[in-house]
């Protein structure tokens, strides 16, 4: 379900994401914070709570509390898990992440198999809808980040994206493995944080989507920051927002977006961009629109993509200037 630098069994796999997860959101909260004394002083072993001060808070016996956090989900109420998430101080996103990996750390392993790449065809109605709004780039995406879809705009605004000689266009595989994306973000830090928290969220929604699997270990051996980010364990729910991107044709757009979901039992969503009305951003994408028009297709020509190979892990050693460096992770 996730990259390792060992393979693991997959039922090793689910109880070592649980382990990871949780140990990780324990660090982040120390007991001065929790309201509890801070027993042993320096001599603490651990940045955060201990295992048996998380049990404390959330209610359950110590033995409870280590036997959920080494993966073992059986029986674990979502009352009890309400009381974790509350010690932990998880947010919306957090513990939904937590409920999947504890529910399939509870099924059988007689059910769990790895899912083969499934056809990401999108419905002609769902298309139709897309190619109607004229003057709002629009997407669907599916849970990996894939672009299944987009207007003629959408593919204009997004044409680096779409210039992946690899095939699907992938926003976390543009972000991470293209030279150009730290340009085109102008907050690429940002974005890279809220793409790998994304694919964390979905990974845990699927630990058994193969196409997800392959995707996070090129990523994961090709690049060095996602790796660090990877390693945080961080997930986020992000439904809407504000994207600012440098466009090799006309420049930069602040672009509010909001993400709207396409039904039941299916991870894809529509994504729209709609800057404020008479804002540079509104003529900008003005401009772009009547530039797609002309082309046709909305696919930039050869000079304006400034296509160069693809490397593993951004950002560049000079950042343009102007633009703050990237940190390490």
């Amino acid at each position: 379900m996730a990259f390792s630098d060992e393979p693991r069994a997959p039922r090793e796999e689910v109880r070592a994401e649980i382990r990871e997860f949780l140990s990780t959101r324990r660090a982040r909260i120390t007991p001065e914070q929790a309201g509890l004394p801070a027993y042993g002083g320096d001599r603490r072993r651990v940045a955060g709570l201990r295992r048996e001060e998380v049990a404390l808070l959330a209610g359950v016996s110590p033995q409870y509390y280590i036997r959920l956090e080494r993966g073992d989900a059986t029986g674990a109420s979502e009352s009890v898990i309400d009381s974790i998430a509350q010690a932990l101080r998880l947010d919306e996103a957090e513990r939904g992440h937590l409920l999947d990996l504890l529910r399939t750390a509870g099924t059988p392993t007689r059910t769990r198999r790895r899912q083969a790449p499934a056809r990401q065809q999108v419905r002609p109605t769902i298309q139709r809808l897309v190619d109607s709004m004229h003057g709002t780039p629009a997407l669907v995406l599916n849970g990996r980040l894939d672009i299944l879809t987009a207007n003629a705009l959408g593919r204009a605004l997004f044409s680096p994206v779409y210039a992946d000689p690899e095939g699907t266009p992938n926003n976390a595989r543009f972000i991470f493995l293209d030279r150009q994306a730290t340009t085109f973000f102008r907050e690429w830090d940002k974005v890279a944080d809220d793409t790998v928290a994304i694919l964390r969220a979905e990974a845990g929604r699927e630990p058994y989507d193969r196409d997800l699997s392959d995707l996070i270990g090129q990523l994961a051996t090709r690049s060095e920051q996602f790796r660090v980010r990877w390693a945080t364990h961080d997930v986020r729910i992000h439904n809407t927002g504000v994207k600012r991107v440098h466009h090799p044709v006309v420049g930069d757009l602040d672009l509010p977006y909001e993400s709207f979901p396409l039904g039941t039992g299916t991870r894809w969503s529509l994504v729209s961009y709609t800057p404020e009305p008479d804002s540079a951003s509104y003529d900008a994408l003005s401009l772009l629109a009547s530039w797609a028009v002309s082309e046709g297709d909305g696919g930039l020509p050869p000079q304006a993509l400034r296509k160069g190979p693809h490397r593993s892990s951004p950002p560049p050693p000079d950042p343009p200037p102007g633009r703050r460096p990237l940190r390490s992770g």
